[in-house]
């Protein structure tokens, strides 16, 4: 049943239905009725509704309770792991949402209303830099950057003090950040105290590549493999946060792409079977939607070629932080319209992002806010929209960068002589990025890198380009001109050649 007119005028129609309902031998039916939530207040006090839907609910619950086999209460438990909820949810991704503040009781207090609020199904915690550098190491603290990027996580208790806060609602599932040091310990603790849903580890980045940590790119890589093996071993997925800290830092396309298959790789080598693999869109924020559509679908094809029977991965799709204003109502509109863009992807989750993240780090009420219009772009994006990854101009780019990646990853290839796995080994991964085969404009002045690829935005798409000639350069015209590479340029020309005349990956 469903009225939506005026509430003083619902309760005596409803009042004559029943009696209608009761004369006709009907009244032992099952009745639900919709309707704004004024109407449906009414309809409620009547108590003979099994359920009154008001449009406030997230319309997995309506999909839920439609479902013959399961009838759940609100706070039922969706599933207490990740792969569990994903099979849960079925038609609808999950959301994730970023959450820390600088006070452990305020973190706390949020954790509890943001969980009652049934609006999110995964709150990644934040904690402060403090925490993620040096929690196994409280002397090495500086106690000037307490609260810096997150909550001043201390102790194990801290942990699960958000963790039971966490306990009501729809349960959500709990996740945290791997730590830019001590990953494995953080593993540890993580999985012991908030059942961590997810591993997120970089490959090559909390190092001295990006100053999050002291680690040089070869060790945090061998650190980094460690962490993502210890999760794999435990059947718990893992996240590599890896190809956009390329974007965010310049980086053209091209690398983007690449870096985003060389993750994968690597957490499937260390014996990773469920791949969260995470789609950041408008980084760098001048990039257009076609551009970074093409770009994403890039980046799936290559992560495609490596699913087997032990190996598959999720899609987990997000804005861009840098691209969102500091006034709250454009920045709610940029909001809605990348999620509008990303959900051509068909993700299995959305990372949202606060609208307030260009002003400043969310709180419980803006996590809240933002999940709902994500929930709002949802309800008008994720059915029966047309297919905008057929668009001729996606579908070109997409084919450019599927080709120039092929031709740097053939570069990658020429590295090691054969005694050890280019794609995954420290040391040579190290090597790359120190001699320009990978690169970013940000790096310029990194000791441990090379920093003289010059980007720049075309036409919303980001390439590699010669600064003295003013021209676009393509991805074997850059890789021989690097000086570091000299030493074997016939031998990197022929791969390059061989491997970019060819039509698959």
């Amino acid at each position: 049943m469903s009225y939506r007119l005026t509430p003083e005028v619902a309760e005596p129609l409803l009042a004559e239905l029943r009696e209608k309902l009761e004369a006709e031998g009907l009244a032992d039916r099952r009745f639900v009725f919709g309707g704004t939530p004024p109407v449906c207040k009414v309809a409620e006090q009547l108590g003979w509704f099994e359920r009154c839907f008001s449009g406030l609910e997230n319309p997995q619950d309506v999909w839920a309770y439609l479902d013959a086999d399961r009838r759940p209460e609100s706070s039922e438990v969706k599933g207490d792991t990740c792969i569990a909820r994903l099979n849960g949810k079925r038609r609808y991704p999950l959301l994730r949402h970023h959450f820390g503040l600088p006070s452990l009781e305020k973190t706390v207090a949020g954790v509890r209303k943001i969980a009652k609020s049934g609006v999110v199904d995964v709150i990644s915690i934040a904690p402060d830099q403090n925490a993620q550098e040096s929690l196994f190491r409280p002397d090495e603290m500086d106690p000037k950057l307490d609260g810096a990027g997150g909550v001043p996580v201390r102790t194990r208790d801290d942990l699960l003090r958000i963790y039971r806060a966490s306990r009501r609602g729809n349960y959500p599932l709990l996740r945290i950040y791997s730590g830019t040091r001590d990953l494995v310990k953080w593993a540890e603790l993580a999985t012991e105290t908030i059942n961590n849903a997810w591993g997120a580890i970089p490959l090559c980045w909390y190092s001295t590549l990006d100053g999050r940590s002291k680690r040089t790119p070869s060790r945090a890589i061998r650190e980094n493999q460690e962490a993502m093996r210890w999760y794999g071993e435990r059947g718990i997925p893992v996240e590599v946060n890896e190809s956009h800290h390329w974007s965010m830092r310049d980086a053209h396309d091209t690398i983007a792409v690449v870096m985003a298959y060389l993750a994968a790789y690597n957490a499937k080598k260390m014996g990773v079977r469920h791949y969260i693999a995470q789609y950041m869109f408008n980084s760098p924020p001048m990039t257009y939607g076609a551009m970074d559509l093409a770009k994403m679908l890039a980046k799936i094809q290559l992560i495609s070629t490596l699913h087997d029977d032990h190996f598959v991965s999720y899609r987990q799709v997000r804005a861009g932080l840098l691209h969102l204003s500091p006034r709250p109502n454009i920045a709610k509109g940029q909001l809605s319209a990348s999620t509008m863009l990303a959900v051509q992807l068909k993700p299995d989750i959305i990372h949202v992002v606060g609208y307030c993240e260009g002003d400043h780090a969310a709180t419980p009420e803006d996590v809240i806010e933002s999940c709902e219009i994500v929930h709002g772009a949802l309800r008008n994006s994720l059915f029966g929209m047309p297919d905008m990854t057929l668009d001729p101009l996606v579908r070109e780019r997409k084919d450019e960068l599927l080709s120039e990646a092929r031709v740097l990853l053939a570069a990658m290839q020429s590295l090691g002589n054969g005694d050890a796995d280019p794609f995954a080994c420290p040391r040579l991964l190290a090597h790359a990025i120190k001699t320009g085969i990978l690169d970013a404009p940000q790096l310029r002045g990194n000791t441990f890198a090379a920093g003289t690829v010059r980007t720049k935005v075309i036409d919303g798409a980001v390439y590699a380009v010669d600064p003295l000639k003013k021209r676009v350069l393509s991805e074997s015209e850059r890789l021989c001109m690097l000086p570091g590479l000299s030493e074997q340029p016939k031998r990197l020309r022929a791969s390059v050649q061989l491997t970019g005349s060819k039509g698959g990956m």
